[in-house]
């Protein structure tokens, strides 16, 4: 059994066409969703009243998870 290695030149499917690619919805919002979530976190560090803000941050991912669930 011998091995084929690439011959570095465009096969005739990808030749002349653009690349049609499509995401799922999720690709792009839980990438977004972990973003918000870190930047948040990272933005009410210097809180003294930690009990409060997670709360809103609770509030926050529980309002992502119905969004996300129905």
């Amino acid at each position: 059994m011998t091995a084929h290695a690439p011959t570095g030149r465009p096969s005739r499917r990808t030749a002349g066409r653009g690349a049609a690619t499509r995401l799922p919805w999720w690709a792009v919002a839980l990438p977004a969703l972990a973003f918000a979530v870190l930047l948040s976190l990272a933005a009410g560090g210097g809180d003294a009243e930690a009990a409060e803000s997670s709360t809103h941050l609770f509030r926050l991912l529980e309002y992502f998870w119905q969004l996300l669930t129905g």
